[in-house]
Parts: structure tokens; C-alpha cells; sequence
């Protein structure tokens, strides 16, 4: 039933529009068109945007008990398109070697920030300006604001290099 009713939302959605239904019903992730069945399930009518439906293929079934929702099934991770230009592989290598180089720059800029930070965080204890010498509250809240901007940067660090080593 979910593949018809995906299939015909499909085949509506690709047709001229010169040939179009009138109401389109969102059902949670489905998609139908027809009224009866909308209303029986509380569907709600689709209104002023382009809905766009991508075929995902076959579906598995689902294990165990509970949903019965199919999942679309998902290309290779080494698969290209069709479509996609082919990449000569003295390019590619230079690509990668570019793309290499950002991710350094980018990973040196990220650990000097976050040896920034720690030195204004000061294990916790930030120096206090004037004005947080008579606001106690204003210093807590920007020890933990640095506090979470460390803790971002280091988090970025780790990001660039886990980056960097799918590069190799």
C-alpha cells in the first residue's frame, strides 16, 4: 500500500501540470492523494510549496516488531552518479593534496584558538575586569563562556584531524 500510494504521489508530482490533482495529503512521511484515506488517517493537505519525491529503490523489511515503515535502500559509498564527470587522477591528487593543505591550515588555526582560550580560562579562574569586580554574576558567566568556547574549539580540533586522517 505505502509503495502505491509513494508511486502515485510520483507519477502526480512528475506529470505536466497542465494535468494535476487537486489536493496532495501529508500522512507523517507518506504522501497521498486520496481524500477518503486522508481523512480516515488525519493526513493534512500539502499548501503552497513544490513537494518533491525521490524514489529510494527497494526496500528492506523491517526486524523485530513495532514499525512496519519501509527504509529506502542506499547506494554504495563508492558509487558515483551517472552522470558525474570522470576525475583524471593526477587532478584528483592534486585535489586531495589541496584539500589536505585547508584542512592543516585550518586544524593550526583551530589549535591556536583553543590555546587561546585556555590560557584566558586560567584552570577556571579568568582574570577579573573592573567592572566584574563589582558584578560577581557578569564573571561567572563569562568563565563559562569561555569555558564553552574551549570545549567547542577543542571539539573542532578533533574534528579537523579525524578529517585529516580520512585523507590518507
Amino acid at each position: 500500500m505505502k509503495k502505491t500510494l509513494v508511486a502515485l504521489f510520483t507519477a502526480v508530482v512528475l506529470l505536466p501540470t497542465a494535468w494535476s490533482q487537486d489536493r496532495i495529503y501529508r500522512c507523517g512521511n507518506e504522501y497521498t492523494n486520496n481524500a477518503n484515506d486522508a481523512k480516515q488517517r488525519g493526513c493534512k493537505v500539502v499548501e503552497g510549496g513544490n513537494v518533491t519525491v525521490l524514489q529510494g529503490g527497494s526496500s528492506r523489511p523491517s526486524g523485530g516488531g513495532g514499525s512496519t515503515a519501509s527504509r529506502p535502500s542506499t547506494p554504495a559509498a563508492t558509487s558515483s552518479p551517472s552522470g558525474a564527470p570522470k576525475v583524471d587522477n593526477s587532478d584528483q591528487k592534486a585535489r586531495d593534496s589541496d584539500a589536505r593543505a585547508i584542512l592543516e591550515a585550518e586544524l593550526r588555526k583551530a589549535q591556536n584558538r583553543h590555546e587561546e582560550l585556555k590560557k584566558e580560562y586560567n584552570d577556571g579562574f579568568p582574570q577579573k575586569s573592573a567592572l566584574e569586580m563589582r558584578n560577581p554574576q557578569g564573571y561567572a558567566e563569562r568563565t563559562a563562556d569561555i569555558k564553552a568556547s574551549m570545549t567547542r574549539a577543542e571539539a573542532d580540533v578533533e574534528g579537523i584531524k579525524r578529517e585529516i586522517s580520512r585523507l590518507k
